[in-house]
């Protein structure tokens, strides 16, 4: 079994770990997903892949808070922590606005 290039902490925490893969995070049908690279986070403008799989051929790790294995819920708030030492807040009641993405601690690590 393959090492994740990422771990889950409480109950809307993402630590990114793994260099080598981004992070593409999906939260339900309605809300823009993210991705997280080892430089920071964005929102994610592109194609989202149809399966783990078709995200593997993209050096992404496709992950659906939304599913049993994860979270199991839609969220309104996630913390992502990355691997450039800060920790972000994503608000999903902000999206379109400033305060969608943010960092809300730096130099956690």
């Amino acid at each position: 079994m393959t090492e994740k290039p990422y771990l889950l902490s409480g109950r809307n925490t993402i630590i990114h770990k793994l260099r080598k893969f981004d992070l593409l995070v999906l939260n339900g049908d309605d809300n823009p997903p993210i991705l997280v690279t080892h430089k920071g986070i964005k929102e994610y403008t592109g194609n989202v892949p149809e399966s783990k799989r078709d995200a593997k051929l993209m050096d992404m790790e496709l992950l659906d808070v939304t599913l049993g294995d994860f979270f199991g819920e839609e969220k309104i708030l996630l913390f992502i922590q990355t691997l450039n030492g800060k920790e972000y807040k994503i608000d999903y009641s902000k999206v379109g606005t400033e305060l969608f993405i943010r960092i809300h601690q730096d130099s956690i690590i």
